[in-house]
């Protein structure tokens, strides 16, 4: 099912391409901005199994995203100049904002000297635990254990289930159906509790992955002291907020915001919603993100943005650079617009 939704996503993007359609929708659909949304940057692994490369984008990609947008005469800015704009009204030039999320250290290894090359800034969300080294991205845990695996056994509810992984594609397939079923489980603690006995069972220690791959607090320090760099929050545990009760929902924002502004000793005053989808982050999460202080919210609805969206601070669309579509053809299709309108229904905004 996902790599239908994937083909059909590539097919849409050809389409608009080869047609030209994009160029008669950027007028009505291309806003006044946009705020790319990426993970990892990085160089391709040579891995057959990667069922999380749409996280993941190489240098030379961004390069030429960049390129793009400076050939357009579009600036790039911050969220703090994004924030200014919207709340000022002011839209004479169109503007990019460049955000990651989770805190990798490949943002500080691949992706910060590329944007120095355009002297471009980017925000980086950090969810608190990845930085201490206690948090867990069971979805790259999910990866490993299925690479190591011949076959997954487990129960999926409350039945016993076998899943083939001796091929690529098998292990794809067990991928999407247990990351689907653990992104339904009613809780964090469920996904933990599943993930810590898969990765149990097969020889996986989950409890290294963030600190192999995110950058601690003595590197953030060092990172964010670059003038291009802005710290945002990324909640502490990376829950799915809209899950959580009211109270827990506050704390995974304001909490994690104390702690990134104490060990960085600087404001911060963005977030973006773990997964940020609605199902993740909606009016509820919209109001609490206000509540806390946040100036901007971002989620991973796609969208442009418009003069509307000062409206809706705390809920943000983005656009995401996917790994999955690398393809210097469509920088402009997701300049214009015109890909997020289709996918929006032809909606400006979508914050309900």
């Amino acid at each position: 099912m996902k790599q239908f939704r994937s083909n059909v996503i590539r097919a849409g993007l050809e389409a608009l391409y080869f047609t030209g359609a994009h160029h008669l929708l950027r007028p009505i659909f291309s806003g006044v901005g946009a705020i790319f949304m990426l993970h990892h940057v990085r160089q391709r692994r040579a891995a057959d199994f990667q069922p999380n490369r749409h996280l993941e984008v190489e240098p030379e990609f961004l390069r030429a995203m960049l390129s793009h947008l400076r050939s357009q005469d579009i600036d790039i800015v911050t969220m703090d100049e994004l924030h200014r704009r919207l709340v000022e009204r002011r839209f004479s030039r169109r503007f990019a904002c460049f955000t990651l999320d989770d805190g990798y250290r490949d943002n500080r290894d691949f992706a910060l000297p590329v944007m120095r090359e355009f002297d471009a800034p980017l925000t980086v969300y950090v969810a608190s635990d990845f930085a201490e080294g206690t948090g867990r991205l069971w979805w790259i845990a999910l990866e490993m254990v299925i690479a190591k695996a011949e076959t997954i056994e487990t129960r999926i509810g409350d039945v016993a289930t076998r899943l083939d992984a001796s091929t690529p594609a098998a292990k794809q397939v067990a991928f999407d159906r247990l990351h689907d079923w653990l992104r339904k489980l009613p809780d964090e603690h469920d996904v933990r509790r599943e993930i810590a006995a898969l990765c149990a069972r097969h020889g996986v220690d989950e409890t290294a992955i963030s600190s192999d791959l995110c950058m601690s607090w003595e590197e953030l320090k060092a990172f964010a002291c670059d003038p291009l760099v802005t710290i945002g929050s990324h909640s502490i545990t990376h829950c799915n907020l809209a899950k959580q009760s009211e109270e827990i929902t506050h704390q995974e924002m304001a909490i994690s915001r104390a702690r990134i502004e104490e060990a960085l000793q600087r404001p911060v005053l963005h977030l973006a919603y773990p997964y940020g989808d609605r199902h993740a982050a909606g009016p509820r999460e919209f109001a609490l993100a206000r509540a806390v202080g946040f100036e901007t919210a971002v989620t991973t609805r796609p969208g442009m943005i418009f003069p509307e969206s000062a409206d809706h601070l705390t809920a943000l669309p983005r656009v995401s650079l996917n790994g999955n579509y690398q393809d210097t053809r469509i920088l402009p299709v997701l300049t214009s617009g015109a890909a997020t309108a289709m996918w929006n229904g032809f909606r400006r905004v979508d914050a309900a």
